[in-house]
């Protein structure tokens, strides 16, 4: 019988898909999970599998290499799309879509499918992945541009019809879209499909409210080697448990709530509410950390590849040349960014309190008001003369 592996997530979605490929391609389908630190509920993905007659289910666990080899790198490039998305959901799909695409091989699966919607972008995300390691090898199924179901109503419909669990969320209606991971977890639709109104309190999942965050600063020390954290207040971690303690300590103090109407990269505009909490200290903490240890070139630099690289990310060109490219650049210095941030955390805002590098690009005999014998003073007159001779270049 010949067979499909469905990324499956265990939700009212990709149940639906999985009957639905059942009926329509009269095949075998593969339910395979990639554990990346989103709430996983084991148990309760073997049941709902098991229901729809699913005889192989595979949860892989991939937390550690989802954050060592892709969040990470991510983190070392500063990657912010449009100014404050972090990427949480963008940079989870070419390692999900990789890894499909070895199950598929191993067993001689003829295609893969997603659940990913018509109008997003992880359509394209999952399929650029199988296209890299896939080729036209093993057919792509995208059954939300093939079926005939076109709302969440209709979805509704066609799983009491086949007998699906549908959940409820907190207010005991069907739930909002929600994408989640060791990283990150955006949340969209419903009430918020409109942007004038206000994401309710209730919806956000990892963060308190900075109103309710307490009324006195955290401190957490992160300590850098080669530009990758490697222990938080002077223990050493897993990559996974240090961004679990971050998150942790950040989502306690209101710290990383975003709020954006993006442009997504099939040309529509959308509005969610992303909360990357632990993400958000490693940005920050990172940052300061080069900014002690970068000269002013590399670091203008890095700022100028910036935008194309989180741009590269988020339309799905992880495994691409171009991003392969920047990176080399990005970590061409990356053995300087070595020492301790200390951060202050206080109802959703982020201080620098400690930097700390054996790093010489930072010079106290250069800056200090109190030394001017290490800096020629001639120089900057001259530097000053040249610049002004610019002003009235094209």
């Amino acid at each position: 019988m010949k067979k499909i592996v469905l990324a499956y997530s265990g939700g009212l979605d990709t149940s639906i898909i999985l009957r639905w490929l059942q009926e329509n391609y009269k095949a075998e389908v593969i339910a395979y999970t990639s554990d990346i630190g989103q709430i996983l509920d084991k148990k309760k993905i073997i049941r709902n599998a098991k229901k729809l007659g699913v005889k192989n289910i595979i949860i892989e666990d991939l937390r550690n290499v989802f954050i060592k080899e892709y969040i990470f790198p991510m983190v070392r490039a500063h990657a912010v799309y449009e100014g404050v998305y972090l990427l949480g959901t963008s940079i989870a799909r070419p390692l999900i879509a990789k890894r499909q695409i070895a199950i598929a091989k191993k067993y001689k699966a003829f295609a893969v499918s997603h659940g990913a919607t018509g109008k997003g972008n992880d359509q394209v995300r999952f399929e650029l992945g199988y296209s890299f390691f896939g080729g036209k090898k093993i057919k792509v199924i995208a059954p939300w541009r093939e079926w005939k179901l076109e709302s969440r109503a209709d979805l509704i419909k066609y799983a009491k019809k086949n007998k699906i669990s549908i959940p409820k969320d907190r207010k005991g209606a069907p739930p909002f879209s929600v994408d989640d991971n060791v990283f990150h977890t955006s949340t969209e639709g419903k009430i918020l499909e409109d942007p004038k109104n206000s994401a309710p309190e209730f919806i956000f999942q990892r963060t308190k409210s900075p109103k309710k965050a307490p009324d006195k600063i955290s401190r957490v020390k992160i300590t850098f080697k080669n530009s990758d954290p490697v222990s938080i207040n002077g223990k050493k971690l897993s990559p996974e448990k240090i961004l679990q303690k971050l998150n942790s300590l950040a989502g306690k103090n209101g710290i990383g709530r975003v709020d954006l109407v993006e442009n997504r990269f099939i040309g529509i505009k959308s509005r969610g509410v992303y909360e990357t909490p632990g993400g958000t200290l490693l940005y920050a903490a990172h940052r300061a950390m080069e900014s002690v240890t970068l000269d002013k070139k590399t670091a203008h630099e890095k700022e100028r590849i910036m935008p194309k690289y989180a741009e590269l990310v988020y339309n799905g060109y992880w495994f691409s040349k171009k991003r392969l490219k920047l990176q080399k650049i990005i970590d061409k210095n990356k053995s300087k960014v070595s020492g301790d941030i200390i951060l202050g955390l206080y109802k959703g805002n982020i201080t620098i309190l400690s930097r700390r590098t054996k790093n010489k690009a930072y010079s106290m005999k250069k800056v200090s008001f109190e030394e001017n014998k290490t800096f020629n003073k001639k120089k900057v007159e001259d530097f000053i003369k040249y610049h002004s001779k610019q002003l009235n270049k094209g």
